[in-house]
């Protein structure tokens, strides 16, 4: 292996006529990379600073390479940056390289040499995922930033609700966007003053909260028109299915609607071996965010205002079968066939009917 000091004085010589992969450990300040040739031999390792400056130094100076690199809270524009410098890049998904993962010798160095071994032999074994493009990941920021705004309020909301309630007073019942200062007017005026700022709080998170909403509303309306097809569906709001939309991004990156579930993780997992079949929970694999809005919604179709459709009646029937997690398996298996259905009508672009299935059934009985 070439030392430092060595490379530095000889440039690009030690690269020329030899086929590159590098394996990329990110870290938030510092990342380190090691550059391996065709057989497997360490060429170079090193650490650099993680800024576009230092990556775009360092890699616009190796001729194209693979290049391999964990996901992470820098990898979307590093990846991107890598690509644009030419490199074709590997972005490996982290819980599935249980080669660094469950290691007992975890360090950057032994990291970097995995990632680019796994690269060189088969690119397959470090489960390649894609990251989205700049827009979307910019407009997804819009909703992701609206949700810890919520989670703000909400925490501030209860934290509120249980201070009065040590002084044997409540805050009258409401929805959280709904929580302003007019609620403590019925409180002792000493409490009310103590509340005031707080409540103040809560009321500036909802004015946030609501530009956000207008935000989302005119994305999916000047930008994202597919939206509209999503919406068919009693339950998904704009949040869910602008969720959906910029989440998945392109719609034919799957052969079939049925590998949506199994992409947000919606499917039970797998450990058979021999007759051993164990009945496990969902892999809880993929985007947990749209995971997360995808078991909303199948709450709102199961409960009281969800609408008549095919899909709310079979997952009732599920329900009633009984059991002690009943209901939740009917939630969860109701928000895998949602993500197929939408992803059906997205590719489609068809209108939703309802009770399609139930009325061919009908009709083939009469």
């Amino acid at each position: 292996m070439k030392k430092n000091s060595t490379v530095a004085n000889s440039g690009k010589q030690i690269f020329t006529g030899k086929k590159l992969t590098v394996g990329l450990d990110l870290g938030d300040r510092w990342s380190f990379y090691c550059v391996m040739d065709e057989t497997g031999q360490v060429i170079l390792e090193r650490k650099l600073s993680t800024t576009p400056e230092a990556m775009k130094q360092t890699f616009g100076k190796i001729p194209r390479s693979l290049m391999a690199l964990e996901t992470g809270t820098h990898s979307p524009w590093v990846s991107r940056l890598l690509t644009q410098l030419g490199h074709e890049v590997i972005v490996a998904h982290a819980q599935k390289v249980q080669w660094i993962t469950k290691s007992s010798r975890k360090d950057d160095r032994h990291d970097v040499r995995t990632l680019a071994r796994l690269a060189r032999v088969d690119p397959e074994l470090l489960g390649p995922v894609r990251h989205r493009s700049v827009q979307a990941q910019l407009h997804l920021t819009v909703i992701r930033a609206r949700a810890e705004l919520v989670s703000a309020r909400t925490a501030l909301v209860n934290a509120a609700r249980g201070l009065v309630k040590s002084y044997g007073q409540r805050l009258p019942k409401c929805g959280t966007y709904q929580v302003s200062r007019e609620l403590a007017t019925a409180l002792s005026a000493e409490l009310r003053d103590v509340l005031e700022p707080l409540l103040q709080a809560i009321e500036s998170l909802n004015e946030r909260i609501k530009e956000y909403d207008e935000r989302m509303e005119k994305l999916a309306q000047d930008v994202y028109p597919e939206v509209s097809l999503l919406k068919q569906v009693k339950g998904v709001g704009t949040q869910i299915a602008l969720t959906y939309v910029l989440t998945i991004e392109d719609p034919y990156r799957f052969a079939k609607s049925r590998e949506v579930g199994c992409f947000l993780g919606l499917r039970p997992g797998r450990r058979n071996s021999g007759e051993s079949e164990p009945q496990k929970g969902i892999s809880k694999e993929g985007d947990r965010y749209l995971r997360t809005m995808m078991v909303q919604g199948a709450h709102y179709i199961l409960g009281p205002f969800g609408e008549d459709s095919d899909l709310r009646r079979w997952g009732l029937k599920l329900a009633e079968r009984g059991g002690k997690n009943a209901k939740k398996r009917a939630v969860v298996a109701v928000a895998r066939k949602l993500a197929v259905l939408l992803h059906r009508l997205w590719v489609g672009g068809e209108v939703y009917e309802p009770l399609r299935n139930s009325q061919k059934a009908m009709r083939a009985v009469a």
